[in-house]
């Protein structure tokens, strides 16, 4: 029963980084160098991520800069950028590639607030579909009904601490995309 604990620990554990994951795609007003993580670019013909093409930095709170190691390929990460449709506008000044992100208005706040407590909520499911998974191996198992039952309850403290993390980790982005 043990194992069953294990894989359903580390299981539920999952859920929190790919939740986490799906966080960093919401922007909050700030630049994240995550935010392009799912840019390719068509570079000689191979569709290449954009940070194996050039270094990413914030030299200030909006703005990203892509210096690329490759100066030719510019129009090609330009390019990328668009067809990502990550909201952003590319200026090109033929040495590197400035992403200026915009201030957030209250309601486009308020919206990636609902789409973040969206993916919180489907974290909160997979958990749900974790225990049931979990529960259903440990009835399974040749054991007495009263091990069994205490096998649930180890299962049902497990869901009851990862969705404390998950309402933590929700109300941390909430809180950083309502400040201004």
């Amino acid at each position: 029963m043990n194992e069953i604990l294990d894989e359903t620990e580390l299981l539920m554990q999952t859920a929190i980084e790919h939740m986490e994951k799906r966080f960093l795609n919401i922007r909050a007003g700030r630049a994240n160098p995550a935010i392009l993580d799912r840019v390719m670019v068509s570079y000689y013909g191979v569709d290449t991520p954009l940070k194996s093409l050039a270094n990413i930095s914030v030299p200030e709170a909006r703005q990203l800069c892509i210096k690329p190691f490759d100066r030719s390929c510019l129009s090609a990460i330009e390019k990328g950028i668009y067809a990502a449709d990550i909201g952003l506008t590319p200026n090109n000044n033929g040495e590197m590639i400035i992403l200026n992100i915009p201030a957030l208005t209250e309601e486009t706040r308020k919206t990636y607030v609902k789409e973040a407590k969206t993916i919180s909520e489907d974290a909160k499911i997979n958990l749900r579909n974790i225990r049931q998974d979990s529960n259903n191996k440990i009835k399974k198992l040749e054991i007495s009904e009263d091990e069994i039952k205490q096998g649930e309850e180890e299962v049902q403290e497990l869901i009851q601490k990862y969705n404390k993390v998950i309402d933590e980790k929700f109300k941390e982005k909430e809180k950083e995309l309502m400040s201004i």
